[in-house]
């Protein structure tokens, strides 16, 4: 795998110049686990609990909440299994929306947010705000490398800095939680947002990511570039009329 950061490094330039760093990656997964990648989850409790059952160690790739019928039950789940040692998630724009907005940082508050902001009684909202400022942007794992809405080359270079819920969100971090703007706006307001950051995965990575529900059979959408990298977006529309997916590996 060092031999694959390497070639990274030298074939492109990181997304917002990232610097080379060299400090260990402080989110470890534990080492010979059987993992289990989840999707967004979006409030979708039920659907999440059942991806809680079993042995093997969740990686949750982002935005545990809004727009479903239970975001409470989601964050308790999630954080049993982090108390249990037996589970973790990524930052998804969702999820550093809910951190910003319980510490008091304007943020859009929108129907999702709102809603999950009434369901939190104090005691889970501060939990959540606690795990939520410790969840890593990007994870890498062999040759598997998991993020919430996109990779960029600079992210093979170091561990992500911390959420930043009370500063500027940094241009790695951005493509992390937001993925790649193509520029235009789409009619739901949103800036629509392109695949072309996965021509630039490296030979030999799978990036397993959510955030766009890309799938259009409900199974998890696979795309591959022509170097051999590929990507499986795991987003399936859990807690806005689709199902939760996940992927054993």
């Amino acid at each position: 795998m060092e031999a694959l950061f390497a070639r990274a490094r030298i074939a492109s330039t990181p997304c917002g110049q990232a610097e080379r760093r060299e400090e260990p990656q402080p989110f470890a997964l534990p080492e010979g686990a059987r993992l289990r990648i989840v999707g967004d989850v979006h409030g979708d409790a039920r659907g999440f609990a059942a991806a809680a059952i079993g042995e093997r160690f969740v990686v949750q790739l982002g935005d545990l909440t809004d727009h479903g019928p239970d975001s409470a039950g989601a964050l308790r789940t999630m954080l049993a299994l982090i108390e249990a040692g037996r589970g973790l998630f990524l930052l998804g724009n969702h999820d550093l929306k809910l951190a910003r907005a319980l510490a008091g940082r304007q943020v859009r508050r929108d129907p999702p947010l709102t809603a999950t902001l009434a369901s939190l009684d104090p005691e889970l909202a501060a939990r959540a705000g606690a795990a939520i400022a410790r969840a890593p942007a990007w994870l890498v794992s062999g040759r598997s490398f998991f993020v919430h809405a996109a990779f960029d080359v600079g992210m093979l270079l170091g561990p992500p800095p911390p959420a930043p819920i009370e500063r500027a969100v940094p241009p790695l971090v951005a493509r992390a939680l937001y993925g790649q703007p193509t520029g235009r706006m789409q009619p739901d307001g949103y800036p629509e947002r392109s695949l072309r950051w996965v021509d630039r995965i490296p030979a030999g990575l799978t990036v397993y990511c959510g955030h766009d529900c890309r799938s259009r059979d409900g199974r998890p959408y696979v795309r591959r570039n022509e170097a051999g990298g590929v990507a499986v977006f795991l987003d399936t529309g859990a807690g806005k009329g689709g199902h939760l997916s996940w992927i054993d590996l």
